[in-house]
């Protein structure tokens, strides 16, 4: 590296020319005092000693003033570089957890020629879902993203699964894979999405022959993740049957996901144990109203679990019937419900307030 690429790179650690000059001259003469270093930088003496410290707190040199005069010597480059790394290291977490949370601004799209890929993207996408998973695939398939499936049941987020070209009446093995599975003697496309945000689309033939020319999308937009929820649930899984449930679960639990709450309320209920719900969120239609419900639950109108009690497939809302009055609640871009919940604990009936 020449001098001024150098000059360059230290630039970047943030110093400005005349501190990397500074430094530069500190590190030719090894030790010095601030009066030479000042004649061979150009710089007053009072701003060598502002600049020394401020290179002595990133390790760079080290400041003796127990000597008079003040005396200023480079570190070695190995400590010097040492530190930087430490620093870089440092950052790291902080880095990562933003990058983790970034979400895409623009729209992003993958084509995908092989299905070996589609599992691979498809096993990618299982293992960043946090809240919410739809997914239809080949039964023959299912072994090779089963894993991951129930990692993601196991991390309490929802799996609706819809296995296709098997008979609901075949001993599938669906325990822990999935919140609810549904089988389905067809052949359907491939889909997944995770969060409602990302996804794939695949058509059934490119799985089903290698030579086969069709494509797969990977997609990884917000506004396209709901279209293809709501083709999945208002389309395919109606059309199979229910063939493996998770348990509920213990409560009390507090979901993120409303579609996730009312699918706990409805296995609750369908086992005889009704449950008291806490909703937070906004009211639609009365200003009136608390931005938060508590109150038991007395309707469930869903479509995820057998027998259905939606009017339409994508239905999902819960009835609450608190001390003021008993409104109906749906999940965010709710319009036709009373109330829009952007979180709702359940807690047993009998659970005190």
């Amino acid at each position: 590296m020449d001098d001024a690429s150098l000059e360059e790179s230290l630039r970047r650690q943030g110093f400005s020319a005349k501190e990397v000059d500074t430094y530069l001259t500190i590190l030719e003469l090894g030790e010095a005092k601030a009066s030479p270093v000042a004649n061979e930088s150009g710089g007053s003496k009072r701003y060598v000693y502002s600049i020394a410290e401020k290179l002595a707190e990133r390790e760079f040199v080290a400041v003796d003033d127990h000597v008079v005069p003040t005396m200023i010597r480079a570190n070695p480059p190995d400590r010097v570089v040492a530190a930087l790394t430490d620093d870089l290291e440092r950052m790291r977490p902080a880095l990562e957890s933003r990058f983790s949370r970034a979400t895409p601004h623009s729209p992003r799209f993958e084509v995908v020629k092989s299905r070996v890929t589609v599992i691979k993207r498809v096993s990618e996408r299982l293992d960043r879902a946090e809240m919410e998973v739809t997914l239809a695939i080949p039964h023959r398939l299912l072994e090779e993203v089963a894993a991951e499936l129930r990692a993601t049941v196991e991390r309490g987020a929802l799996v609706l699964l819809l296995v296709t070209g098997v008979s609901p009446d075949d001993g599938l093995g669906l325990d822990g894979v999935a919140s609810v599975a549904r089988a389905w003697e067809q052949p359907m496309p491939t889909m997944l999405t995770v969060d409602q945000r990302a996804g794939l689309v695949a058509p059934g033939e490119m799985l089903s022959r290698s030579d086969n020319p069709a494509q797969a999308i990977v997609f990884e937009q917000e506004h396209l993740g709901p279209v293809i929820v709501g083709s999945f649930l208002g389309n395919y899984f109606p059309m199979a049957t229910e063939v493996c449930t998770a348990d509920p679960d213990a409560l009390p639990v507090t979901y993120r996901n409303f579609r996730h709450a009312v699918l706990q309320a409805a296995l609750h209920r369908r086992a005889d144990a009704p449950v008291r719900a806490r909703v937070a969120g906004r009211p639609l239609h009365d200003a009136d109203l608390p931005p938060e419900l508590e109150g038991r639950v007395v309707d469930v109108r869903q479509s995820l679990l057998e027998p259905q009690t939606s009017s339409f497939p994508v239905e999902n809302t819960l009835t609450v019937e608190t001390d003021e009055g008993t409104y109906s609640v749906g999940g965010r871009g709710a319009f036709v419900e009373d109330f829009e919940a952007t979180g709702v604990e359940l807690r047993p009936a009998d659970a005190p307030i």
